[in-house]
C-alpha cells in the first residue's frame, strides 16, 4: 500500500491508497483462493466495510451542487442587469457569458465526480463515486459520460433518480449502466476553493 503509484499493475482503490497487483480484486491468493482487495466489492456491500450512501445522502449532496449552481446564476443575472443598464448589448452579452460559464460549471461537477470521485456537495458531505467492480474512480471523461446518462433517470416521470430507495445496490439508472456506486463516510472537506479542483 502507497500514497503513489510504484509501477505498472498498481491500482488505485476508493480508500485514495495505492496497492500492489498481487492485491488486486481477482487476484489470485496465496493457496489458490481469490483475494478481494479494500476496494473490491463483494455483492451489494463493498469489501472492507465501506458503506454505500443512502438515497437522502446522494439528495443532499446533490442540492448543495444545485445551490453553488442557483447562486452562479443569480451573479450572472445581477451583473447582466447592472451591465444591461449600461448598454442593452453589454448586459446581453454578459448574460449569455454567464450562462456558458454555468454550463460550464454543471460540466466540472460530472468532471469532479469521475475525476476525484467528489462533486463539491459529495465533499462536502463525505460521498464518493466509484467503480462498481473495483472501487476506483471512473475519470473525469467517464465521470461527464456519466453525468449526461442521467439523462435515462429522468426518461420515466424521473423515477430512476428514486431507483437507490429500492436497489441493494443503491444505485439510479445511469450508475446500472455505468457500473458504479456511491460510498458514503469517505473523506469530508470543508468548503473552499478545493472542492472545485480536480
Amino acid at each position: 500500500m502507497s500514497d503513489f503509484s510504484q509501477g505498472p499493475g498498481w491500482w488505485q482503490a476508493s480508500d485514495g491508497k495505492w496497492y500492489a497487483p498481487e492485491q488486486a480484486p481477482g487476484a489470485a491468493a496465496p493457496g489458490g483462493g481469490l483475494s478481494v482487495g479494500p476496494g473490491a466489492f463483494a455483492n451489494a456491500a463493498p469489501a472492507g466495510g465501506a458503506e454505500l450512501a443512502d438515497w437522502i445522502q446522494r439528495v443532499v449532496a446533490w442540492l448543495i451542487d444545485g445551490a453553488i449552481g442557483f447562486c452562479l446564476y443569480i451573479v450572472v443575472f445581477v451583473l447582466a442587469m447592472i451591465f444591461g443598464a449600461i448598454s442593452e448589448a453589454l448586459g446581453v452579452l454578459v448574460l449569455m457569458v454567464g450562462y456558458l460559464v454555468a454550463t460550464a460549471y454543471g460540466f466540472l461537477i460530472y468532471y469532479l465526480n469521475g475525476a476525484t470521485g467528489q462533486s463539491p456537495g459529495k465533499a462536502l458531505t463525505g460521498l464518493k463515486v466509484v467503480s462498481e467492480a473495483d472501487g476506483s474512480l471512473i475519470g473525469g471523461g467517464m465521470g461527464i459520460v456519466r453525468g449526461l446518462a442521467h439523462f435515462l433517470d429522468s426518461l420515466v416521470c424521473g423515477l430512476g433518480y428514486f431507483l437507490p430507495l429500492f436497489d441493494s445496490k443503491k444505485q439510479t439508472i445511469s450508475d446500472k449502466v455505468m457500473k458504479t456506486v456511491v460510498l458514503a463516510n469517505q473523506e469530508k472537506k470543508p468548503f473552499g476553493p478545493d472542492i472545485f479542483k480536480p
